[in-house]
């Protein structure tokens, strides 16, 4: 990475974050905290520069991705979600709660593994509304890029001694998080699944 990150410099920065915030897979939080921490120890980039760069980043990125999920994404869960357990019960539950919740969705997204590449898309997919989306979406992209980036620009040395023990913490955070995600919404998913039907049935009678 320490090679990539020399070549290709904050453009090799914008391009990892910008694609891991569209939905792909990519080493963006490593990037950003590697790059901070070239930073902090070259001097040959600000940390002014690596937060600007990853914030714009993360928000063009994840603009992307919510376009990309409000063109193509309830298609693709109607027709595909069967595949990964998700019906059109579950599918009127994520509308529901991306209207209600969404900006907590993305804003605390962003500091989670897997859910930072895929919050954007369903967003847009669950018809999140945009400027919402956009609000929050830039809060946390700020937040993010500010707290990790100064962590690692500062304190860069200790980060690399606690580098296997910090990759565990994480981790093991991110797998514990999506265990409780998980039976906490299967132990509330009726409850969810009528409240999305009434409020659906409420908007529909609302409409002229």
């Amino acid at each position: 990475m320490m090679q990539f990150m020399q070549h290709y410099g904050l453009w090799g920065l914008l391009a990892i974050i910008m694609l891991e915030s569209m939905g792909l897979p990519l080493p963006g939080e490593a990037m950003l905290i590697g790059m901070a921490v070239y930073a902090g120890t070259s001097h040959n980039l600000t940390l002014l520069s690596v937060i600007l760069v990853a914030s714009v980043a993360a928000i063009i990125g994840d603009n992307i991705g919510f376009l990309l999920g409000r063109v193509i994404g309830t298609r693709l869960l109607q027709n595909y979600g069967k595949y990964i357990f998700i019906d059109s019960t579950r599918l009127q539950i994520g509308e529901y709660l991306f209207l209600h919740h969404g900006g907590k969705i993305v804003f605390f997204g962003r500091f989670i593994a897997l859910l930072r590449a895929l919050a954007a898309f369903l967003a847009g997919a669950n018809h999140m509304p945009w400027r919402t989306f956009l609000l929050m979406n830039a809060l946390g992209g700020v937040t993010w890029a500010s707290l990790f980036g100064s962590a690692a620009y500062f304190f860069g040395d200790k980060l690399f001694s606690l580098d296997s023990e910090l990759r565990l913490a994480i981790l093991c955070s991110t797998i514990l998080f999506f265990i409780c995600s998980y039976y906490f919404f299967r132990h509330h998913e009726k409850e969810l699944a009528k409240k999305a039907a009434n409020y659906k049935i409420c908007t529909s009678s609302m409409k002229p």
